[in-house]
Formats: structure tokens, C-alpha cells, sequence
């Protein structure tokens, strides 16, 4: 297998497994959308990290596989290819990615679908998919101008160019920047911490931002709104506010 889920102290490891690079071809995908839909429905796994080890993420796509691929079979995969995309951005938990080496292409797509981006020193991403004469097509026009913005995002997809880790940081392309023998240990920490926290209002919390994003204020405030007053029924709720009267403010342990 290509993708592994491996799971420990409630935090679900996505580990991509395609060496040398980690090229996203056709099967990986598609492993990767089962196993975001695993996390997503298992109990146990309460935060992800994303993680492709030590050397690379994932260089993007598996270009060779692509490159016998007419139009009318790229319509057929066009929407496989983005749906295992959107399966792990839509993990109803915190997500994390923990980025080492390339992300480039669907690497960085990949990247863009977490909540939360921990990269190495030695990382560089980048949508150079323009060079190829294509546009990014699992999410990079979207999400990448959603998350920087979309002037920074169109320099980065005009030009195809890469980003080290410092630029990458400055453009709020990746939200913090470590020594790269330290990158899963960190993600997975971020991933553990919030692990112990309450699943549902933390799924609310995500689920009310993404929502908000891609819809107008008052629907985004109605989103709010509903997940606010439905946690009143939450045991969660009742145990942190209790914790909170009897015991001071951040020592709430949820189950």
C-alpha cells in the first residue's frame, strides 16, 4: 500500500508510502480518500497528521502516468483526483501536515488541505503545474488563493515556482518553520495536544470556519449560530463549564 493510517495516543498518522518521491498516482489517491474517510469515522483517531517522512513530502503527481492520459480520460479522473483531495480536507477533526522536502504539484495541494502546516528548513512548495502547460487541478486554484490570497497565489501559479520554508512562512504559506529531523515530532505533538480536547466543539469550530469561507457573512454567522446553541447538549460542554466554576479556567479533561 501506498498510504498508511497508523494510530496511537488518538492522533491517526496519514503516511504517504511511494518512494522515492512519493508520486500521487491514480492508486495512491485513491488510497489516500479511503483512508481520510477511515479517520474520519473512527473514534480513536481524534487529530491527523499527514506526513510522507524524513526526505519528501510528495513531489506532486506521477507525471509518467499522466503523460498517456487523453482528455477524455483525464474527465473520467478529473473528479477522482480532486475528491480524494476533499476527503481529507473535509476530516471533521484538526488536521496537521507535516512537511518535509518537495511539496509540489498535488504535494502542496495536499498540504493545503490540512488545518495546520509545520514545515522543515528544507522544504520548498509550489503549484509548477504551468510548466507542464496545465493549471493545478487537485484544489491549488482554490485553496491556495483562499489561504494567501489571491494575488501571492497567482504569482505562485503563473510562474510555477518553487518556495523554500522561509518564503513559504512569510507568504502564510505554511504556518510555522522547524529543523527538519523535528518536523513529525512537532506536528504530531500539535496533533496530540488537541486530541485531548472536545471533539465535537473542535469539529464545530472547523466546520463553522470552512463553512464560513466559502459563504456570505450571515450564512456563515447562521452556521455559527447552530453549532453554538446545539453544544449546550454536549456532555463536553457541561463538563468544561463545571470544570471551569469548580476548578479555574484550562483544566477541563475531556473524554
Amino acid at each position: 500500500m501506498t498510504v498508511h493510517l497508523e494510530v496511537a495516543d488518538g492522533v491517526g498518522t496519514l503516511r504517504l508510502d511511494r518512494p522515492p518521491m512519493n508520486a500521487l498516482d491514480v492508486a495512491t489517491q485513491d488510497r489516500l480518500k479511503e483512508l481520510a474517510e477511515e479517520a474520519t469515522r473512527r473514534e480513536d483517531v481524534r487529530a491527523v497528521v499527514i506526513y510522507g517522512g524524513e526526505k519528501v513530502f510528495a513531489a506532486g503527481a506521477d507525471i509518467k502516468e499522466m503523460q498517456v492520459m487523453d482528455h477524455a480520460a483525464m474527465i473520467a479522473r478529473s473528479r477522482g483526483l480532486q475528491d480524494s483531495f476533499t476527503a481529507v480536507a473535509r476530516i471533521p477533526k484538526p488536521v496537521v501536515a507535516a512537511v518535509t522536502g518537495y511539496a509540489l504539484g498535488g504535494g502542496c495541494e495536499l498540504a493545503l488541505c490540512a488545518d495546520f502546516r509545520i514545515a522543515g528548513e528544507n522544504a520548498k512548495l509550489g503549484q509548477p503545474e504551468i510548466l507542464l502547460g496545465l493549471i493545478p487541478g487537485a484544489g491549488g486554484t482554490q485553496r491556495l488563493s483562499r489561504l494567501i490570497g489571491p494575488s501571492k497565489a497567482k504569482d505562485l501559479i503563473f510562474t510555477g515556482r518553487q518556495v523554500k520554508a522561509d518564503e513559504a512562512l512569510t507568504l502564510g504559506l505554511v504556518d510555522r518553520v522547524v529543523p527538519a529531523a523535528e518536523v513529525y515530532e512537532q506536528a504530531h505533538a500539535w496533533a496530540a495536544r488537541l486530541a485531548k480536547g472536545p471533539a465535537i466543539a473542535l469539529r464545530a469550530a472547523k466546520e463553522s470556519i470552512d463553512t464560513g469561507l466559502e459563504a456570505d457573512l450571515d450564512t456563515g454567522l447562521a452556521v455559527e449560530r447552530n453549532w453554538f446553541a446545539g453544544l449546550f447538549a454536549t456532555e463536553d460542554r457541561e463538563r468544561g463549564m463545571r470544570s471551569f466554576v469548580e476548578e479555574g479556567p484550562g483544566k477541563a479533561k475531556f473524554l
